[in-house]
């Protein structure tokens, strides 16, 4: 993990600040995903010289943080996107039906709902690369998930495939379409004109799908689970 700044005003933003030897310069990242903002710098540039870049770029950074997704925790009573639609979290034995999300009280409510969205996001995701890994005639070797931030799904070149399981929050046919664009990966490992229409042919409005991801599919990422 990186050292963590400050970047006073109105509000304080944090800087996450990550020193490394294949770095030639100073940089600045703000995620698109969370608003996240990452400074990143050659090893030896001393802290002086990194707090005077921080203070040049500081209007810069405000701007495109204000830009993105504004983070935000969960506490009893929330409203949260489960396959597209918004459920209460409220009291009670911990399970996802119509309408709410049930949680213990007297337990952290974030990292509660992080549990069942993931167990919902697995059954999904397994069920969908299933089925279209069966359609292509190419297996694939294991399913896992993480909280990425920068993408919302991978295959490797083994046949392993991971999902971000913030996809059980977005609609069933956005998940879909990031378990066929991955398993289309069994097949062409490339972004190729043949590898778009291998996903085509699987999930045909792919384009509108991905829209989705890169605009509200933001949001997704907003959601801080654990305090």
């Amino acid at each position: 993990m990186g050292e963590r700044v400050m970047l006073e005003g109105d509000p304080p933003i944090e800087i996450l600040v990550r020193r490394s030897d294949r770095a030639r310069r100073l940089t600045l990242r703000v995620s698109r995903l969370d608003g996240r903002v990452t400074l990143s710098l050659p090893r030896r540039v001393p802290a002086g010289a990194a707090e005077r870049f921080l203070a040049q770029k500081a209007d810069w950074v405000r701007q495109n943080v204000a830009r993105g997704p504004v983070a935000y925790g969960l506490a009893m009573g929330d409203v949260i996107p489960v396959e597209g639609i918004g459920r209460r979290i409220v009291d009670g034995r911990p399970g996802l039906h119509p309408g709410v999300v049930q949680v213990r009280g007297s337990r952290p409510v974030g990292a509660q709902v992080a549990g069942l969205l993931k167990e919902l996001a697995r059954d999904r995701l397994a069920l969908a690369c299933d089925r279209y890994a069966a359609a292509v005639g190419r297996p694939y070797a294991r399913l896992t998930l993480r909280d990425t931030r920068s993408r919302w799904g991978s295959c490797t070149s083994a046949g392993n495939l991971m999902f971000s399981w913030r996809l059980a929050m977005a609609p069933p046919e956005v998940l879909e379409y990031v378990a066929a664009h991955e398993v289309a990966h069994l097949v062409h490992m490339n972004h190729s004109k043949t590898f778009w229409r291998q996903v085509g042919a699987l999930c045909p409005d792919y384009d509108r799908h991905r829209a989705w991801l890169r605009g509200p599919g933001r949001e997704l990422h907003a959601v801080q689970f654990v305090a």
